[in-house]
């Protein structure tokens, strides 16, 4: 049987905030199945992207258990946790963080540095991620050259290019306009029914209605976990 992707068993974390100690999350319980797509939302201070940083091994728990693929990451060093989140876990986010003399395709390699891909397999990997993301015709553009629509989907393809078990996405349609919005968000549709695991965290409901399932934080815990019954699309 497949492990779950994520699961937290009663997740804390604190922040040291002067004299006082400020609970980010106050023991989260969650569970992600493989081939889930989950929209998280919450207002500002909710604790969403605290919970986000730790889903993709970017912070270490107060307290409690993070469980990756059936692995309890929750005490890892920095160095293990950099390799976990090379292996896998993808990251897509608001501002692009693309290198802007770099084309397409060179974008994309860039997380294969630290992988054990060999450099001859690189190019033509990033190329077929490109295609997977509709961008074949742009893979020699330069960040310049793309639209913002077009420089998410190099985001999208470079999270992707490790074949990552999740993919873990924040505010991706943030910086664009409404219909380039939404077609990134059928990108995201279309990756999910493909089988890739998504989590992804906006203060959108508009956004969030294409998932599957949404979790709603608020003051450091969840309030909410529940299936979309009226989600946009595929």
């Amino acid at each position: 049987m497949q492990p779950s992707v994520i699961e937290t068993r009663r997740l804390r974390k604190a922040y040291q905030m002067g004299d006082n100690v400020v609970w980010a999350l106050k023991g989260v319980d969650v569970t992600i199945e493989p081939g889930e797509f989950v929209a998280v939302m919450g207002p500002s201070g909710s604790g969403k992207s605290t919970f986000m940083n730790l889903a993709g091994c970017l912070d270490q728990p107060s307290d409690g258990a993070l469980i990756l693929n059936g692995q309890d990451v929750s005490a890892l060093s920095p160095e293990k946790l950099a390799r976990i989140r090379n292996r896998y876990i993808g990251f897509v986010f608001q501002q692009f963080n693309l290198l802007p003399r770099t084309t397409a395709v060179d974008n994309v390699t860039l997380p294969l540095l630290y992988s054990d891909v060999p450099e001859k397999e690189w190019t033509a990997r990033a190329e077929q991620r490109l295609r997977q993301v509709g961008l074949g015709e742009r893979m020699d553009h330069h960040p310049a050259q793309l639209s913002g629509g077009q420089q998410q989907r190099v985001a999208i393809a470079r999270a992707l290019i490790n074949n990552p078990l999740l993919l873990l996405a924040d505010e991706p349609t943030g910086a664009l306009d409404t219909q380039t919005g939404v077609e990134i968000m059928e990108l995201f549709q279309a990756l999910n029914a493909e089988g890739k695991t998504i989590v992804l965290v906006t203060h959108e409901s508009e956004i969030a209605d294409f998932a599957k399932r949404t979790l709603l934080f608020r003051d450091g815990e969840l309030v909410s976990d529940e299936i979309n019954t009226a989600r946009i699309g595929t």
